[in-house]
């Protein structure tokens, strides 16, 4: 099992900043590919963006390319999505999930934590 628990949500204004953390716990955390979600009420849950199990690779949604940021920590077993010139659509609540395969696909991710709500006010 790995445990996920995110942390860094927030009300933020339109053009403002702000990044997410996810702290992973249970299995090697090296062994694990990772990724933001997100969801918004009556949607279905959204790719964000996702980091190889070494941090060498990244792969951005079109609509956060240019803005978001995701990064890992091995060492500290931690995973951040640095969020930039946020908007009201961003607004959403944002998961964490890993996986053992290099998909973005729901689906495809066995972890989960239980989201982190960011608002973002125009």
């Amino acid at each position: 099992q790995v445990q996920l628990v995110e942390s860094g949500g927030g009300l933020v204004q339109a053009g403002g900043s702000l990044t997410l953390s996810c702290a992973a716990s249970g299995r090697t955390f090296t062994n694990y590919h990772m990724a933001w979600f997100r969801r918004t009420p009556g949607k279905e849950r959204e790719f964000v963006a996702r980091i190889s199990s070494t941090g060498a690779n990244t792969e951005y949604a079109d609509f956060v390319k240019g803005r978001f940021t995701i990064s890992r920590d091995n060492a500290g077993n931690t995973v951040l999505l640095q969020m930039n010139s946020l908007k009201a659509e961003d607004t959403a609540v944002y998961y964490c999930a890993a996986t053992r395969w290099a998909v973005r696909s729901p689906p495809g991710y066995a972890y989960w934590g239980l989201g982190t709500q960011v608002t973002v006010s125009s």
